[in-house]
């Protein structure tokens, strides 16, 4: 009975209350924005319209087109449209269409059709960046020769001289060291590296040409011996004279740390007496990793 004459009691002053109740004001209507129909030349910034207060009408050229020597289009001024001056802010330096790249004469898709033909006709190894001459099996004295020989002209763009007989392991060794090793740590120098100066290749003789000493890795075509890296201005960095140099002494132990890895066997300067005038690589593996001195 309580609750029924408290139910009674809120019924009853319901009109009272409701007269109390603070109600939210309507939110003004924004006044609608009125497009630019002409903008003067002095107005240095044009400032878009709010988003919805243009309609279709708007969509129609400005009665009178902006005359400004900047906004020409071809030989005459082209009118300006209520939607470029509202919605998308028209820029001066807008282009009325994309430009298109001329289509690329027929003699230049020839040439470089030229060149990638050659470019697949020279490879060995299976691989277009290593160039040369197919020769196959070398049968040399006793236990020399080479099994699937190649005659290297350039690895990775850079040429060797003379051009070097190895196999084709230590062929992809050699372009992964010029890659990694030879041009970054020349660089723009002197143009870019242009060809390495090969001092020993395939030979059957005994390490170090030592008379009873075990057969060198070039006399199986696993061995390469590189004594400097002429430069396409003509200039060369040698091991001999620049190892120790101010100029080049940190690029050459740049290339030497980087044959660390694609080769087994890594000789410098700083080896012995033997090889202080080039480097020695061969694609011989050990069990504990490459040999680098």
């Amino acid at each position: 009975m309580r609750w029924a004459a408290v139910g009674v009691a809120l019924i009853a002053a319901g009109p009272v209350l409701a007269q109390d109740i603070v109600r939210p004001i309507a939110r003004p209507v924004p006044p609608v924005a009125v497009a630019i129909d002409v903008l003067t030349p002095d107005e240095d910034t044009i400032r878009p319209i709010a988003r919805g207060s243009l309609a279709a009408s708007d969509l129609r050229p400005v009665a009178r087109p902006f005359e400004r020597p900047d906004l020409a289009f071809g030989a005459q001024t082209r009118p300006l449209f209520r939607a470029e001056i509202g919605l998308f802010a028209f820029s001066p330096n807008a282009i009325a269409t994309s430009p298109r790249p001329s289509v690329r004469p027929a003699s230049i898709e020839t040439a470089a059709e030229a060149r990638r033909v050659a470019r697949l006709r020279g490879q060995v190894c299976g691989d277009p960046a290593i160039q040369g001459t197919t020769i196959g099996r070398i049968n040399g004295a006793g236990a020399c020769g080479v099994e699937g020989a190649v005659k290297l002209r350039s690895v990775a763009g850079v040429t060797l001289s003379p051009r070097a007989t190895i196999d084709c392991p230590t062929a992809r060794a050699l372009k992964t060291w010029v890659e990694r090793g030879v041009l970054p740590a020349v660089g723009a120098e002197g143009g870019g590296a242009s060809s390495l100066r090969v001092v020993s290749h395939y030979a059957c003789r005994t390490r170090n040409n030592q008379p009873g000493a075990r057969l060198s890795e070039h006399a199986f075509g696993r061995a390469i011996d590189i004594a400097g890296i002429r430069l396409r201005d003509g200039t060369e960095m040698t091991l001999l004279t620049d190892w120790d140099s101010a100029e080049d002494g940190a690029q050459l132990r740049q290339m030497w740390r980087a044959a660390c890895g694609p080769f087994g066997t890594v000789l410098g300067p700083e080896a012995n007496r033997f090889h202080r005038d080039h480097f020695h690589f061969d694609t011989a593996r050990y069990r504990s990793g490459s040999f680098c001195r």
